[in-house]
């Protein structure tokens, strides 16, 4: 190849690289957008308007309230997350038997008149749900072939089935409570820190089971759906 040639190949691959350089800093810039699009980005970058669906309260992280997993039911006492219910806490296996051809389930009972939003709501499930996993876990470790420890293993097995039903007050809420554990029904209810919406110790929401269907529906199976 000759000497021009070489040249003109070396300086049009240098221009290229160049070229290709700048039209990504531009168009990362943003540079080469239409004025239209530019402007709407830069709305956007300055609008401090939440989506209406967003119904979680700015100040609050969902890990506010959680449980103390590696303390236990007591750390989650005395950090306002579980309310105290006498020397049955926390239920027990009592006379409920395991079928292991039964779909197994826990319901979540949430209370509507404390006027919580969604995101609250969500979040005091949440902490519902993992109480009562402690709990039966708890009993299951204790007795590994105990109705505790079969039940825990279906209910994982089946994808874990959660359902969400509604109560208008504090009565109803532990009057439910009361009737799982008599029935030997893990039953665990939240009292919320009181960091955010509501007042420090309000029982938010009470998680029944998981346990065998037509036993938890023993409890829960009139109630309406949240």
């Amino acid at each position: 190849m000759s000497e021009p040639a070489s040249a003109l190949l070396v300086t049009t691959s240098i221009l290229s690289f160049l070229s290709g350089f700048g039209l990504g800093v531009w168009t990362i810039r943003g540079w080469l957008v239409s004025p239209e699009l530019a402007a709407e980005r830069a709305a956007n970058l300055h609008d401090p308007i939440e989506s209406e669906e967003s119904d979680v309260d700015e100040e609050e992280t969902l890990l506010d309230h959680a449980p103390n997993w590696a303390n236990g039911a007591e750390a989650d006492r005395r950090q306002g997350l579980r309310a105290r219910g006498g020397k049955t806490e926390g239920g027990g296996e009592g006379g409920l038997q395991f079928n292991p051809g039964e779909e197994c389930k826990l319901v979540l009972v949430v209370r509507t008149d404390l006027g919580m939003t969604k995101g609250k709501i969500a979040a005091q499930a949440s902490h519902a749900t993992l109480a009562c996993y402690k709990s039966l876990l708890r009993a299951a470790q204790s007795s590994p072939q105990s109705p505790s420890s079969q039940i825990l293993r279906q209910w994982e097995r089946q994808g874990q089935a959660k359902i969400a039903v509604q109560v208008k007050s504090e009565e109803e809420l532990l009057e439910l409570m009361a009737r799982a554990r008599s029935l030997g029904i893990t039953a665990e209810v939240i009292a919320d820190a009181g960091r955010t919406q509501i007042a420090s110790g309000s029982r938010t929401v009470l998680g029944v089971g998981p346990a065998p269907k037509s036993v938890v529906d023993q409890v829960t199976g009139g109630l309406k759906l949240l």
